[in-house]
């Protein structure tokens, strides 16, 4: 057996580096790994230069918000950025550049990475800004667009249940872009709100299971929460 449990860390020491392209589970507050972000927030100049891949921006001081606020992030894909005023003015600004994604194209892009295809064909986005800049081909009398594939170097995801060999189980949206984000990525870390011992997920019930993944972390009380900042 082995048992993948490790001190968040230990996990992130092993497997984070600056500058590497990361994906962030999560959509709003759901299936967020705010442990995980929090401990790289507050050691800013260990994780900088990121390239985060995450289906919205979060909030200001919440999630990938921390970072982006302290400068650690280069590059941002995601599909929603309008919780995040403060990212927007960093945007504005140039300290930091984003590309728009509709959610489908996104999911797909990783989900694409994560089974070895390099790329797909979609009529999304033909005659607007989405276009700007991509390769269009003609097939069957139809244009369509390639869309490249997404992968990372590194998962951060949040599960509601793992157990110590790192099979995962989301409850309901929680689960959002995780699975395939952890399919997507050379390793996976993911911070698990319970952990249990092996077997007491139903082998039915696994959503990503073990051999995707590297290390599991307890997850912590959620800070915006002891604070009291319920925004």
């Amino acid at each position: 057996m082995i048992d993948r449990v490790r001190e968040l860390e230990d996990a992130l020491d092993e497997y984070v580096r600056s500058g590497q392209t990361i994906m962030v589970s999560g959509f709003g507050r759901g299936g967020v790994p705010f442990s995980v972000l929090e401990f790289m927030a507050d050691r800013s100049s260990r994780f900088e230069g990121l390239t985060l891949v995450k289906n919205d921006a979060n909030e200001p001081d919440l999630g990938i918000g921390m970072l982006l606020k302290r400068g650690q992030v280069k590059h941002l894909v995601s599909t929603h950025i309008g919780l995040n005023p403060d990212f927007i003015d960093q945007m504005n600004r140039g300290e930091v550049t984003c590309e728009l994604v509709p959610q489908g194209i996104f999911a797909e892009r990783i989900r694409a990475g994560g089974a070895g295809i390099p790329a797909f064909l979609t009529d999304i986005g033909i005659g607007t800004v989405v276009a700007d800049g991509k390769t269009a081909v003609e097939l069957d009398g139809r244009t369509l667009l390639v869309e490249r594939a997404l992968r990372g170097d590194v998962a951060l995801l949040c599960a509601d249940v793992a157990d110590r060999l790192g099979n995962c189980w989301w409850r309901g949206s929680n689960r959002n872009m995780a699975v395939v984000m952890g399919m997507a990525c050379d390793r996976v870390i993911v911070e698990a709100k319970r952990i249990v011992e092996p077997g007491e997920i139903e082998p039915e019930n696994v959503h990503l299971p073990c051999v995707c993944v590297d290390a599991v972390v307890q997850a912590g009380e959620r800070r915006h929460v002891a604070e009291g900042r319920h925004f």
